[in-house]
Parts: structure tokens; C-alpha cells; sequence
């Protein structure tokens, strides 16, 4: 393996792949060499003001080559990459601006209010991405994307600095339930293994036409679609953001093989009208992360001749750690996976510290070369996230079945205790969602006089969907055992969640306390 970091993988594409495709964007092709010469322009145009190695590159907008872009200019400088979520607050991305100490901003035109907003009184350069028929933006004291790259002479070889796999590539802003969000330092080296593991686990190949509904800025869509696709030369088709119809339509039109997203994604696309009429026979992988996937959605699409791949992982081990085969997945329900090629885990009692075997409950640790260094401008955190041996510290419950199969039980915090009894609120959660009509879940512990805590269900229904306790209640007690069994229901029109889309337990811990006093 060459020890050099990703910021020159387009270059090196352009020459392997010449003539193929890397991205389709509102039905326009670019292929390897010109994404690689826009690359290389903007790079050099960085450095020209003044980024250098170890300065860090923000960007802020939805999914559009620009952040491709961006990526590899920044990465290819040394730089380091830190894409927001779009879906912050202007104070969320003034601390996370602040905080990596970003020197560029680049941002799409239609987020120019946000922009504006996170950079006010901030010494920052600005650079926007107007769209091309709008021609540059007129926004004061910022510099055009566009005539950026195009004034500019592309970096040569002789003068692109030599980044080593150790160095960071990627800061990205883990959500919290509490406090404020770490950023997540992600080493070059950390996320083209993580590729390997995708390329190795997921059949990535040159044949690849990867459709990306979910935002790249996240790591599960950047590390897992994005950087394997690239890596092995296939195509990446760049949607904007998903809407079911056009998700379906590029999936028809551009024969995508391979797709990305969380159960909600898969079942839009099954509930909208298009789905009876749409060619989607060109798929050969669908992977589906954050939560089980329910029986109708499975057989909405095994009726169709596909099967869903699943996985677990997380922000700091870029993200992959375990992977579903879609051939074991029968053999093994409610499991994760195996654990990556190049990745492992293991299961430590959280009350003795010991490590456990198969079908013994514990805190997942990881370890492998996609795993991050730590946090950015934290060492406390840093240090309290690793073992002693230096496996990073998931927060997640989990367990494994005598071959190896990793089921996800819950997180540490969210685990309840009930009368001296262990209550995973995943597995209650899974069986709540199974109840006809209810399209959101969340379980959280609440004061029981006589049991010290007790579960408490909290729903959102389907319109024109009813749900009464006594119901829930004799529903799940033919599933559960019975000191699992919510005896409290509440029904609310959203969930309260993070910007990356967890659901606030803690918001919903503290209502339902609020409520009972």
C-alpha cells in the first residue's frame, strides 16, 4: 500500500479510469479527468489563500460535487476537512466553527442566510457556491466558487505536498445527546481502510454506480458510499437530498447497483406511487443502518428479488465496525453482523470490567485502523473514550451468538433498571414498532416508587392510527417478559431528535418526569 493520503485519489483515477464517469449530478456527467483537473484547481486556488497543512476547510450545503470537491482540494493541501450539517442552528454552527477553528468556509448560495449567520464577527474567508445558470453570487465579502477554480492554473504534482496516511483528514461533529458535540478526528489512514473494509464486505467495484440519497455529510454516507466508490473508480449518482420519487427514477434511469440509507428511506420508496411502475432490477446491494428494519419493508422488497445488507458503527470509526450479509441475515434476526474485514470488537461486562463471551451482555469496544484518534481539542475526552490497550469505547450494549454475530442491545446510559432488572430499551422499542399504525418509537426509564425506574413508551401514530395502553400492554406481553412491558403510553406528533436524526431521550426522560409530578 502507497502511505499517501486521499487527497490524491481523483488524480491517480483520472489516468486508471480515464473516460468513465465519477459523478452524475441533475443529470450531468463529469468524469475522472475533469473532476480531477476542478480538484486540482481548486487546490492550488486554496493555497493561494493561504490554507496549508493542518488548517481546517468547513463546508456547509447539501449534497453537490462542490463538497466533493472541497474534500479533496483541502485533503490534498494537507488541510483538514470539516463538513457541517446542514440541518444546525446558526449557534450549533457558530460553536462547531469556532471550535475546529475553520479558515475557509465554503457554502452553497441557498444556505447563504446560515452562512452568514455562523460567520458574523468571525475572521474567516467565505467562498459560495452559486448555481451555474445563476451565474456568481453577489454576496459581499466572499469569493465565488466558480470563477475560483476557474482562474486558477491546477496544482501541480511537484508542488502538492506529501500527506502520510497518519495525518488528520476529516473532523466531523459527533451530535450528543448532551453538552456540546465532539468533532471526531478521522486520519487519511483511518478512512481508506474503512473503504477497504466497504470495497472487501460490499462487493464495491469499478462496475459501481452508487446512488447517495443521504447527506455526505454524514460519516455513514461519506465513508461507505462515497470514498469506496471513488477509491475503486465506479460512479457516484449525487442526489441533492431524498425525495422517494426521484430516488426511485435515478435508480431506473441511471441503473444504479448499489444503495444506501436507513429504514424510513426504503420504506418511502415502497409507499410511493411510483414504486409498482419503477425498474429497480439493476440492484445489487441495499444497505440499511439505524435501526431494524420492519417485516413489511423486508418483504416489500423481497417480493421484488432484493435483500438488505445491514451494519453498525459510528462517526468515530469512520463509521463502519460490523456488516449483515444479506445471506446470513435470516440465520441470525435482530443481529448486526459480522465484524469488518479489517476491524474487530469486543464485549466487556460494564459492572465487573471483564471481557465477555457469546450471549453475555457488555459495552462494545473497537478496534482496527479506521478507528479515530480522538477528539478534536479534546483530550479528556480522548483519554476517557480508550482502554488502557487502546480499544475505543462504543457506549453501545451489545452481545454475540456462538458465531460471532453482533446484536445491539442499546446504549450504556439508556439502559433501564427496573427492580434490579436490566431493561435494554432496543429490544422494547423493536417490539413496540411492530404494533400496527405506530411510525416512531422511543423507550426511556422514568422514577417507580416501588421499582426505582420503569419504562415509558413514547409514540408517534400514522394518521388516522389509535393506540391505547391496554393494548400495548397486552401486545407486548405476548412478546416480552412482563417487567419489560411499558405500563405508560404517550402519543406526541414528533419525536424530538439531533440534527444526525437520534432520537432526545433526554428530552423525553424529563417530560414524562415533569408530567408525573
Amino acid at each position: 500500500m502507497i502511505p499517501e493520503g486521499i487527497g490524491t485519489w481523483i488524480r491517480r483515477r483520472a489516468v486508471r479510469s480515464r473516460g468513465f464517469d465519477a459523478i452524475v449530478f441533475r443529470d450531468e456527467a463529469t468524469t475522472y479527468e475533469a473532476l480531477a483537473d476542478r480538484i486540482d484547481r481548486l487546490a492550488a486556488a486554496l493555497r493561494e489563500r493561504g490554507v496549508e497543512r493542518g488548517d481546517r476547510v468547513a463546508y456547509l450545503g447539501n449534497n453537490h460535487p462542490s463538497l466533493i470537491e472541497t474534500m479533496f482540494a483541502s485533503t490534498m493541501l494537507g488541510a483538514i476537512f470539516v463538513p457541517l450539517n446542514t440541518r444546525l442552528s446558526v449557534p450549533e454552527l457558530e460553536f462547531q466553527l469556532g471550535d475546529s477553528g475553520a479558515k475557509v468556509l465554503v457554502s452553497t448560495a441557498a444556505l447563504e442566510t446560515l452562512a452568514a449567520g455562523a460567520t458574523e464577527g468571525r475572521e474567516i474567508r467565505r467562498i459560495v457556491v452559486s448555481e451555474k445558470a445563476a451565474g456568481p453570487a453577489a454576496v459581499d465579502g466572499t469569493e465565488d466558487f466558480e470563477s475560483l477554480i476557474a482562474g486558477t492554473a491546477p496544482l501541480s504534482v511537484e508542488d502538492t505536498p506529501y500527506v502520510t496516511l497518519d495525518e488528520p483528514a476529516l473532523i466531523i461533529y459527533t451530535s450528543g445527546t448532551t453538552g456540546k458535540p465532539k468533532g471526531a478526528i478521522l486520519t487519511h489512514g483511518n478512512v481508506t481502510w474503512n473503504s477497504f473494509n466497504a470495497i472487501v464486505d460490499y462487493d464495491v467495484t469499478s462496475r459501481t454506480r452508487q446512488l447517495i440519497i443521504s447527506p455526505l455529510f454524514h460519516v455513514a454516507s461519506l465513508g461507505m458510499g462515497c470514498l469506496p466508490t471513488f477509491l475503486k473508480g465506479g460512479t457516484l449518482l449525487l442526489q441533492e437530498r431524498f425525495v422517494p420519487a426521484e430516488a426511485l427514477k435515478a435508480i431506473q434511469d441511471f441503473k444504479a447497483t448499489h444503495i444506501s440509507g436507513v429504514p424510513t428511506t426504503y420504506q418511502l420508496m415502497m409507499e410511493d406511487p411510483a414504486w409498482e411502475t419503477t425498474d429497480i432490477s439493476s440492484l445489487e446491494s441495499m444497505t440499511c443502518g439505524g435501526s431494524a428494519v420492519p417485516a413489511k419493508v423486508i418483504e416489500a422488497y423481497a417480493k421484488r428479488g432484493l435483500a438488505f445488507s445491514g451494519g453498525y458503527g459510528m462517526t468515530e470509526t469512520s463509521p463502519g465496525i460490523v456488516l449483515m450479509p444479506p445471506w446470513h441475515a435470516d440465520d441470525h434476526p435482530g443481529a448486526s453482523g459480522l465484524h469488518h474485514f479489517f476491524t474487530k470488537f469486543r464485549i466487556r461486562n460494564t459492572e465487573t470490567g471483564e471481557l465477555v463471551g457469546p450471549g453475555e451482555r457488555g459495552e462494545i469496544e473497537a478496534f482496527g485502523p479506521n478507528v479515530t484518534i480522538g477528539y478534536w481539542n479534546r483530550p479528556d475526552a480522548t483519554a476517557d473514550s480508550f482502554t488502557e490497550d487502546g480499544w475505543f469505547k462504543t457506549g453501545d450494549i451489545g452481545y454475540t451468538d456462538e458465531d460471532g454475530f453482533l446484536t445491539i442491545a442499546d446504549r450504556v446510559k439508556d439502559m433501564i433498571i427496573s427492580g434490579g432488572e436490566n431493561i435494554y430499551s432496543a429490544e422494547v422499542e423493536l417490539a413496540i414498532a411492530a404494533i400496527e399504525g405506530v411510525t416512531g418509537v422511543a423507550v426511556v426509564g422514568v422514577p417507580d416508587e416501588r421499582w426505582g425506574e420503569a419504562p415509558h413508551a413514547v409514540v408517534t401514530l400514522a394518521p388516522g392510527a389509535s393506540l391505547t395502553t391496554e393494548y400495548m400492554v397486552e401486545f407486548l406481553s405476548q412478546r416480552l417478559a412482563r417487567y419489560k412491558v411499558p405500563k405508560t403510553l404517550e402519543i406526541v406528533d414528533e419525536l424530538p431528535r439531533t440534527a444526525s436524526g437520534k432520537v432526545q431521550k433526554a428530552i423525553l426522560r424529563e417530560r414524562a418526569i415533569s408530567a408525573r409530578s
